[in-house]
């Protein structure tokens, strides 16, 4: 029998803490501390400074499409790779890798559903797909659901985030503007609005087709808009941008966009602007075609009295 002796306790080493105070993360803005939890309860938007977050493809449908109305289009149409691209490795292993991690087949989701009770045609970008990039499946599927929208009348709403054209298509994504943004000329033609709601980041070729088409285009706050980014602008000028250049609030102040809407607002907005452009006539009296049935009208009228006399 020792003397001295004590039973040491056992000592449970954890490398995840079990208590509440797990889960908290510093705002990219503000730089305080937010809880995993507070932060997907307030739509991903930080509750101190206000900061948007990206919105996951679900979520993003969850808050603009009414519950369980929402159908999903052209899921069947699936990316290839015609030029056998290969970069640090193959296009095709890029892809596999964005479907595996994303849980889907391509950087955009395309179907239908209701908007506080208002069918409209539906697409939301999936920037964690190879950074929302437009390949030639992304042209398609927006292609058909403008389409889709023309053939049954109905207002067309486009969530864009995109870092650009898919260079790994090269020439085959440049050509999807051209026929995405040719669409769009159908859909204009047959008096039905389109709301492209843009959002952290959108830029390169989605912004120079249809994300920049819309008749009314939302953004949402601080969300980094444009062609090139401010980096390859700066290097391209041999200047320095203005302070926030880019940003929703700067593109708002010169007229290249028409409202930035906090998320929370979105859907009452979007809402807003669908019957606005729908039901007051805007939309469903053609203009040109007015004119000319008044004119003709006239026409015929001035005939009839040179014949009476």
């Amino acid at each position: 029998m020792k003397l001295f002796s004590r039973n040491k306790p056992k000592i449970k080493v954890t490398t995840v803490k079990k208590d509440s105070f797990s889960g908290w993360i510093k705002c990219s803005k503000c730089g305080d501390l937010i809880h995993k939890q507070e932060l997907e309860q307030n739509l991903n938007c930080c509750p101190k400074c206000g900061y948007h977050y990206r919105l996951s493809v679900e979520k993003r449908i969850e808050l603009l499409i009414d519950k369980e109305s929402f159908t999903e289009l052209f899921s069947d149409i699936l990316p290839a790779d015609p030029l056998e691209f290969f970069d640090t490795k193959k296009y095709t292993e890029r892809l596999e890798e964005a479907q595996e991690k994303t849980q889907r087949k391509e950087a955009v989701t395309t179907g239908f559903g209701k908007i506080d009770g208002k069918d409209t045609a539906f697409a939301v970008m999936d920037f964690s797909f190879m950074g929302g990039s437009m390949g030639s499946v992304v042209g398609e599927k927006i292609t058909r659901l403008i389409e889709f929208a023309v053939e049954n009348k109905l207002p067309l709403v486009i969530v864009a985030a995109s870092g650009g054209a898919r260079m790994q298509e090269s020439i085959f994504s440049l050509m999807q503007m051209a026929k995405t943004s040719a669409a769009l000329t159908r859909l204009h033609e047959a008096h039905l609005p389109y709301i492209s709601v843009l959002t952290n980041p959108t830029t390169g070729g989605v912004t120079a087709s249809f994300a920049s088409l819309g008749d009314i285009i939302i953004a949402e706050p601080e969300a980094l808009i444009g062609f090139a980014g401010p980096r390859v602008v700066e290097q391209t000028i041999n200047q320095k941008l203005p302070e926030g250049a880019q940003k929703s609030e700067f593109l708002l102040e010169r007229g290249m966009i028409d409202v930035i809407v906090p998320r929370v607002q979105l859907k009452e907005k979007i809402s807003f602007f669908i019957g606005m452009l729908s039901e007051n006539g805007a939309f469903k009296k053609p203009l040109k075609k007015d004119l000319t049935e008044k004119l003709q009208k006239l026409l015929e009228k001035a005939e009839e009295q040179k014949i009476s006399l």
